[in-house]
């Protein structure tokens, strides 16, 4: 986030026919009635009433203990301070920040990090409030029990002044201080035509801040080499994705990725929902793009450090719904905040910071029934548009509430595990506590009604004892213990625009395993139809299963008395996600581990060869060209090629030299009129070419095939 106030680009249900207790009842009749007519009608009358008597649920919610999703961080819930926040370090921060379970603070703030000069507390150019300073900030960051995350100026500063940072922090004061990110959005400097963020550098391209991060990652480890370097990169699917700048070997990420993967420790993007409609029910919806977007990020991690992959992490260092509009205040906002946190960090993210502490008012609307006040923070800074004003410094607004939500689920180390909800408006959380209790956070996105759930499990059997349960929905003032309120474990109501956290105790004698729980799998080789994969052991185990997950559901596809497996007969080109679960002697399963995700490559000898190349992109379009190779003895004659997009929003607009048809994410593209055949053994190629467009992130296609065959492709 640049300066403050200041706006930027743009960047059903499902019932089912019969419930649960009509549909036992349903079967304990057939049991005992004849068949034949009379019998069937007594059984659908029974049900009938039974049904009537138990209205189906508007959604179920499958949740799935078995399928990680990975552990919660010590620094999962941050938010940005920023030096010009005059209310930055009020001790009321510090005590409702601890009490939502924050557990990262970032600074100095933004854009403003690549004008602060931490030693003089200045900013040339902006304005820097009075008791902002760093070591201020720090007794702020201790009071709250969070880590500091410390942007050093990129923009205006040098390695050497970072360097003298890290030894001001650690040495000197002994702050500890760990994460340490290298300038702000520097992709935003002018290299590529539209500028907000300050940069002194001559050369403004990818190819210059790579270097630099690795002079600055230098300087600071040799005072300090306990401390983690993060690098800046763009959000795949949002400006400036895909743009490559003149003289550049590609765009931001991928050229610098290229460069820098040994000396960083993690990557910083940041994620606004934004759009042309700026309200935050619009912005609910955009957010379905955000997993895609993060496994993007660690594919070009992968692509770039390869087996080291793992050890970089990713941190989504500010999110909100968009930079300027309305509804930031308001509930709908409460609900993207809770929403966004529990998403970020299911989809592989260590952190997440919420922009902004306090922002300051802008434009002023009423949303369901109560004033927004265009405001980015998450609690008041007590200021005015005109002659509306905020409340009083520090109150509370509803993105506050959502993110103290999260916190009703877990603290660092429990296990987040798949949930699946079968209604769109209706979204499903849930963390495994290392004490074996299970915590479901519900969100209903619907304003107008309230929404009845169906809960289900696998993996773990709930106790006969009533749930704990916190609701935070239209006239709580804050969180509510709403326990013994009629909720069970099998079924709750969701207010309309609310949210509850349901925490589920075990059933006496299930889920204890004497097994441990095993490492994170490692993907050791993978070809185009195998994967050998190994894992560190767990204490107490006699074998181990592995499972792939798809949602929340899971199936087993291999078993190993080690710790190691080869998975065989796999599709090319095809993503797998899967976790390794550990089974005592008494056959009782462990808790499963981190999950892998790997994609299988294309045949070394196959009978056809496609370069797939990106040629150029602007975010959300781009223009790419295939080439093809006939690799068989035999020439071809009316050819075919076809590929599956990776994700949702990506389409072919035109092309040339082809005919080009979509149905879904299925892209057939065959020979033009008049095309000559496609030599055998290479001797010829054929290339066309396409523009593109793409809703969200912008991944590769896998797999290609020619008249069929799988193709080896690059």
């Amino acid at each position: 986030m640049a300066l403050p106030h200041r706006s930027r680009r743009a960047r059903t249900r499902h019932p089912r026919h019969l419930t649960r207790t009509a549909a036992a009842l349903a079967a304990a009749l057939a049991l005992l009635s004849p068949l034949g007519a009379v019998g069937a009608a007594g059984v659908a009358s029974a049900a009938s009433a039974a049904a009537q008597d138990t209205p189906a649920a508007d959604a179920e919610v499958r949740v799935n203990t078995q399928a990680a999703l990975g552990r919660l961080s010590d620094t999962a819930r941050g938010v940005n301070a920023a030096v010009w926040d005059a209310h930055m370090n009020d001790p009321e921060v510090a005590s409702l920040m601890k009490a939502a379970g924050v557990g990262a603070m970032r600074y100095p703030g933004g854009s403003y990090a690549d004008i602060y000069h931490w030693e003089t507390h200045t900013a040339p150019g902006g304005y820097v409030a009075p008791g902002t300073g760093f070591d201020a900030f720090m007794g702020t960051a201790r009071a709250t029990g969070a880590q500091p995350i410390l942007i050093a100026n990129y923009g205006s500063g040098t390695p050497e002044e970072a360097a003298g940072w890290v030894r001001y922090a650690n040495i000197t004061k002994g702050y500890g201080a760990k994460l340490w990110e290298i300038g702000n959005e520097i992709y935003g400097n002018g290299h590529y035509g539209s500028g907000w963020e300050h940069d002194d550098h001559a050369d403004k391209s990818p190819q210059e801040y790579a270097r630099q991060v690795r002079a600055y990652a230098a300087a600071m480890k040799a005072v300090d080499p306990t401390v983690k370097i993060g690098a800046v990169l763009t959000a795949p699917g949002n400006w400036p994705d895909g743009v490559v700048g003149q003289g550049d070997p590609g765009d931001w990420n991928h050229t610098v990725l290229s460069e820098v993967t040994d000396v960083i420790d993690f990557v910083s993007v940041h994620w606004y929902a934004g759009g042309s409609d700026t309200t935050a029910d619009a912005a609910l919806d955009r957010l379905t793009r955000l997993p895609g977007e993060l496994r993007e990020v660690r594919n070009q991690l992968d692509r770039y450090a390869g087996a080291d992959s793992p050890r970089i992490g990713i941190a989504l260092t500010e999110v909100n719904t968009n930079t300027g509009g309305a509804q930031l205040t308001a509930r709908p906002n409460g609900l993207f905040a809770a929403d966004a946190f529990m998403t970020a960090l299911e989809n592989g993210v260590f952190n997440v910071d919420w922009w902004n502490t306090h922002n300051g008012a802008d434009r002023i609307t009423t949303v369901d029934g109560e004033t927004d006040y265009g405001d980015m923070g998450m609690l008041s800074s007590g200021g005015c548009t005109g002659t509306v004003c905020e409340p009083a410094p520090n109150t509370p607004f509803h993105p506050y509430y959502g993110m103290r939500m999260t916190s009703e689920l877990g603290t660092a180390g429990d296990t987040m595990v798949a949930a699946a909800s079968s209604a769109r408006d209706v979204s499903a959380h849930a963390v495994q506590r290392r004490d074996g209790r299970l915590s479901v956070l519900l969100v209903n996105k619907n304003p107008d009604a309230a929404r009845s759930v169906d809960l289900t499990y696998a993996g773990f059997t709930p106790s006969g004892a009533a749930p704990q349960v916190r609701r935070y929905a239209r006239g709580d003032s804050g969180i509510t213990d709403v326990t013994g309120s009629g909720a069970s474990a099998s079924r709750v109501t969701v207010p309309p625009y609310g949210m509850l956290t349901v925490t589920l105790a075990p059933q006496p004698g299930t889920g204890a395993s004497a097994a441990g729980t095993p490492g994170t799998p490692r993907l050791e080789a993978v070809t185009d139809t195998t994967a050998r994969l190994s894992w560190a052991g767990a204490s107490g185990a006699t074998r181990y299963l592995v499972q792939e997950r798809d949602g929340a559901h899971t199936w087993l596809v291999g078993e190993s008395t080690g710790t190691s497996v080869t998975l065989r007969n796999l599709p090319a080109g095809s993503a797998h996600t899967v976790n390794v679960l550990a089974s005592d002697a008494s056959g009782r399963i462990s808790a499963p581990s981190d999950p892998l995700t790997f994609t299988t490559g294309t045949p070394a000898d196959a009978a056809c060869a496609v370069t797939y190349h990106r040629d150029t992109g602007w975010g959300n379009g781009f223009v790419a060209t295939v080439t093809v190779r006939n690799l068989s003895p035999t020439p071809i004659t009316g050819w075919t090629v076809d590929w599956d997009w990776p994700t949702e929003g990506q389409s072919v607009s035109s092309g040339w030299n082809a005919t080009f048809g979509q149905t879904g994410r299925h892209v057939r593209v065959t020979a033009p009129d008049g095309a000559g055949p496609l030599a055998a053994d290479g001797a010829s190629t054929v290339s066309f070419g396409f523009v593109g467009a793409n809703d969200g992130p912008n991944p590769d296609p896998t797999v290609f095939r020619l008249n069929g065959a799988v193709c080896s492709g690059s």
